[in-house]
């Protein structure tokens, strides 16, 4: 079992700021929760665990398994089952895990699900009330719909907000030799194409706990070579610092939705250095759009730009 994390602190002019506004219609009527904003794009909810709480943590679609700060899991006495191993972008860990007897999220709640105990001092040092991660394996019991613009984050596990969503059904992509079953969620990996590397089609993990877009590799492939336009210095959760190059703006197109001269983030290290990061090309931000509407059942994504 594993998941993705981290490119913690890195952040690009071109990142989203929510602007919130009066709440506007549900649909479905779908229960709400008002996310606050944190590194200008993650979104913070507080969740109970165990009947206790409010504990603020961040909505994370990239990580697979919902993580607590060793500190909660300490305050909380949860029973240490093992360990697991978590990759990141850099990195390898091998936090250990336990399980909730209850996890809730506003009016919605999942019994007995697992967590693992993991250092997220890179969260904290941008706000310290962070104490965990929200990861697949809650948020796939539900419909969500992520409105960047107003601030909200819509949970429904009743499908009823499903038709009143418009827009154009993405498909999310199963690569070959996925992990399935088991406690591993599947990831929501769509396919795009970047102008600067027009060969062929990259695999992206639709990320909300990423705040801007990165790539693993991409030298190879670019037009014109490899290039950077700046570099950026970052620490890590194992606290070892890395340089990551910014690469010039470029187009791009997910279906027939084209965003223009985006920045992506790659490392300044080679993919036979870094752990392997299974069947995907990189990350891509939610908070790259407006709004952004997920199926984990039936597998797509709605899109909406700015």
């Amino acid at each position: 079992m594993s998941t993705f994390k981290w490119i913690a602190s890195i952040t690009l002019a071109t990142t989203i700021l929510p602007v919130l506004h009066a709440e506007p219609h549900r649909p479905g009527n779908a229960a709400s929760l008002r996310f606050r904003v944190v590194q200008r794009s993650l979104m913070i909810v507080p969740v109970e665990i165990n009947h206790t709480g409010p504990y603020d943590f961040l909505v994370d679609t990239g990580a697979q398994v919902t993580g607590v700060d060793p500190a909660l899991a300490a305050e909380l006495h949860l029973k240490i089952e093992g360990m697991t191993m978590l990759i990141g972008v850099g990195f390898r860990a091998r936090p250990s895990f336990a399980h909730l007897d209850t996890l809730e999220a506003g009016s919605h709640a999942i019994a007995n699900p697992l967590v693992v105990v993991q250092n997220i001092e890179h969260l904290q040092a941008a706000d310290p009330r962070i104490r965990g991660i929200l990861g697949g394996n809650f948020l796939r019991h539900f419909d969500l719909l992520i409105d960047y613009a107003n601030g909200l984050l819509y949970l429904d596990e009743t499908k009823l907000m499903q038709p009143e969503v418009k827009g154009k059904h993405i498909a999310l992509v199963m690569p070959p030799h996925s992990e399935g079953g088991g406690l591993v969620t599947e990831r929501l990996i769509i396919s795009i194409h970047l102008s600067r590397i027009p060969g062929r089609p990259l695999l992206q993990l639709l990320d909300s706990g990423a705040n801007v877009p990165f790539l693993f590799d991409s030298g190879k492939d670019m037009v014109g070579g490899f290039s950077v336009s700046a570099q950026i210095r970052d620490r890590g959760p194992d606290g070892a610092e890395r340089v990551f190059a910014v690469l010039p703006p470029q187009d791009m197109q997910i279906g027939t939705l084209t965003l223009h001269q985006l920045s992506f983030v790659t490392p300044t290290v080679t993919r036979k250095d870094l752990p392997k990061v299974e069947e995907v090309d990189g990350l891509l931000p939610t908070a790259l759009f407006r709004r952004v509407y997920i199926s984990y059942a039936d597998r797509f994504v709605i899109l909406e730009p700015w």
